[in-house]
């Protein structure tokens, strides 16, 4: 199938670049093998970005490939090395083109050169490890990987910025009256739609100059898909009067001047928006004798609706230099009215920070759906893989508010909880802060553990408390040393390894002191029997102790 010089409507699949994953990578040199987190960022994807240029007239490039992407960026690197970013891919459209989804919400209305839309934007690359570090977290072991490029479907589609319209039947004259008052040489023949595509051509009427634009022949049903001048239509929306152009010279049967014009009119009002636009009447072809006797015979009736007639011939060029000034009032006026001095100050209107930046909503089948536009991007940048990630993005959600929102919701442990919707979504089971398996979802380098208060560490520390008041006298029952430390056994109080050292230290140290004190106590003994004379069995008494 020949593919047509001039396209004004198309469809565009759009694709921005991924974003680089971040590095996790930890500083090594000699004599310093442990030198910190070095891990680079990833770089940003690029974006797919529209531009108004002036040199383009169609849409035909994007007919022939309606796919477009954008390039990745690269992963980060060690030694402090970020991924390069993406670059931008800008696609020239024509001056006048309208940006919507397929199901017609208009996304930008391109005009003026230079006017850009992005149309798909690049994902942002992730975070490097060393980037995470922070002073409770001095070594992460991960990084965050890079968000996906935006993806979507737009649709093109041109409207002509001209400033004045020409409409009519087919052959009534419209692309002889554009060749006549314009430089334009579209193509003109004898027979009903020779026209197959708008034309433009530039006017200069005294000091004005303006652009008058074609549609094909309109007929009755255009509306309704009947022709070809009804999917063009659109070209005339932008301009500032509408022209009729009547053929008087038609021998069909059943057409006038003043039927010719009620259809055209019945097809405007059916393609809507057109209501406001100042209307001129151009008789055509009155260089025929029956054609001037009919344009003189309805002139009048025309001028009664509040319209202006020109007689005009394009083949002679009659009439030719009124209607030429008359379409530059027009467009001198409206440009009057647009042209305004620009007194508007710049306002800087930041984003409203402290808001809700998530939702919370229960599901049919009694889960949880979590929705926001924090959440489900640090899904996104999670390698779940990594369950040190996995934890640093509970400790995320966490200081959101996500899971005091489900507990004041009425959520309880084993609930499905979702973060986001479609096939990206990730689901898991609601544990407010339980332990996974044997390990805790806690920051790299801490424990949890650590901070709580056991009833066993409880009652260690007031038996100690205990002990220290009755060395100080402060109870009036002496202290029983033979006590302090018996009864640590590290089953029952549950220690952890340091703490069932540091006992067992304590406890050996009482056990020196004890013997130190019966073998002074024994000693004194010994000396005050001596002392009274008393005889010692040597052998004997070392028996005793033996035994």
């Amino acid at each position: 199938m020949a593919i047509p010089s001039f396209v004004d409507r198309v469809t565009v699949h759009v694709t921005g670049g991924n974003g680089g994953n971040g590095c996790a990578s930890v500083h090594s040199e000699k004599f310093k093998p442990l030198g910190g987190p070095d891990g680079g960022n990833g770089g940003d994807g690029g974006s797919v970005i529209l531009r108004v240029d002036l040199d383009q007239t169609t849409l035909v490039d994007y007919h022939r490939s309606s796919h477009r992407s954008a390039p990745n960026g690269t992963q980060g690197k060690g030694d402090h090395q970020a991924g390069s970013k993406g670059g931008d891919i800008i696609l020239p459209v024509p001056d006048g083109t309208v940006v919507s989804t397929p199901e017609g919400e208009v996304l930008a209305d391109l005009v003026g050169h230079g006017a850009e839309y992005v149309a798909a934007a690049g994902g942002k690359g992730g975070l490097g490890n060393a980037a995470l570090a922070s002073s409770s977290r001095k070594a992460p072991g991960f990084a965050l990987l890079g968000e996906d490029g935006e993806e979507r479907t737009i649709v093109l589609e041109l409207k002509v910025v001209a400033d004045i319209g020409l409409v009519g039947f087919p052959s009534a004259g419209k692309s002889s009256l554009i060749a006549a008052i314009s430089r334009a040489r579209p193509k003109i023949a004898d027979y009903p739609f020779t026209t197959l595509i708008p034309n433009l051509g530039v006017v200069v009427a005294g000091e004005h100059i303006f652009t008058v634009a074609d549609v094909p022949g309109l007929i009755e049903g255009a509306s309704e898909g009947r022709g070809l001048g009804h999917d063009f239509l659109r070209h005339v929306e932008r301009c500032a009067a509408l022209v009729h152009v009547i053929d008087c010279a038609t021998y069909e049967p059943g057409r006038d001047p003043l039927s010719d014009l009620d259809v055209i009119e019945a097809e405007l009002a059916a393609h809507g928006g057109l209501e406001d636009r100042p209307r001129l009447v151009a008789l055509n072809k009155v260089d025929v004798p029956d054609a001037k006797e009919i344009a003189e015979m309805v002139t009048a009736e025309l001028e009664e609706r509040g319209l202006k007639v020109f007689s005009i011939s394009t083949a002679s060029h009659e009439g030719l230099d009124a209607l030429k000034f008359a379409m530059a009032e027009i467009v001198a006026k409206r440009r009057a009215e647009e042209e305004k001095p620009d007194n508007t100050r710049i306002i800087l209107r930041p984003r409203a920070t402290g808001g809700q930046e998530f939702k919370v909503k229960k599901t049919p089948d009694g889960g949880w759906l979590i929705q926001g536009e924090k959440p489900e991007r640090w899904v996104r940048q999670t390698d779940f893989n990594n369950a040190e990630a996995t934890g640093y993005l509970a400790d995320r959600l966490n200081r959101l508010g996500v899971e005091r929102q489900l507990l004041e919701l009425g959520a309880v442990a084993g609930d499905a909880v979702s973060i986001g919707d479609g096939p990206n979504a990730v689901v898991f089971d609601f544990a407010p802060e339980v332990q996974a398996g044997a390990e805790l979802l806690a920051r790299r380098g801490e424990d949890q553990r650590l901070d709580e208060d056991r009833p066993a560490a409880q009652r260690r520390k007031e038996k100690d408390y205990e002990y220290h008041l009755r060395r100080e006298g402060q109870l009036e029952r002496p202290a029983d040393l033979s006590e302090y430390g018996k009864g640590w056994v590290e089953d029952e109080v549950d220690l952890t390894p340091a703490e069932a050292k540091a006992a067992q230290k304590a406890a050996e140290r009482l056990a020196r002191k004890q013997a130190r004190e019966l073998a002074a106590a024994e000693e004194l003994e010994a000396e005050r029997r001596f002392a009274a004379g008393e005889i010692i069995d040597i052998d004997a008494e070392s028996n005793n102790q033996n035994a």
